[in-house]
């Protein structure tokens, strides 16, 4: 099991930015891919990036494609969104998440085994 907790969040207006973080610790983190959900209320959670063990492959949904981008430290344990060109309907819980198996990237929420808490992400128009 790996524990991540997210940081970054808060409130900006349209067309700002925010970087997102997610500090993990557990397991062997390197060896594992890594993404980000959202939930946003009253929608169910949905897939917004996610990263492979080694950094080499990204997946985005089309919705932030190419305003968000991904990317891991594994020296540090982390992980980061970074969100631009943001837009009110980005106005969601962002979660962290650790894929179940080791070597392996997926979009698909069951693929995933380990959350974090959420971070509020708030965009204004």
């Amino acid at each position: 099991q790996v524990q991540l907790v997210e940081s970054g969040g808060g409130l900006v207006q349209a067309g700002g930015s925010l970087r997102l973080s997610c500090a993990a610790s557990g397991r062997t983190f390197s060896f594992y891919g890594m993404g980000w959900f959202r939930q946003a209320p009253g929608k169910e959670r949905e897939f917004v990036a996610s990263i492979s063990w080694g950094g080499s492959t990204t997946y985005y949904a089309d919705s932030v494609k190419g305003r968000f981008t991904i990317s891991r430290d594994n020296a540090k344990n982390m992980v980061y969104l970074q969100m631009n060109i943001l837009k009110p309907e980005d106005t969601a819980v962002y979660y962290c998440a650790a894929h179940k198996s080791s070597l392996q990237i997926g979009k698909a929420e069951g693929d995933f085994g380990s959350w974090g808490q959420g971070t509020q992400v708030t965009v204004s128009s």
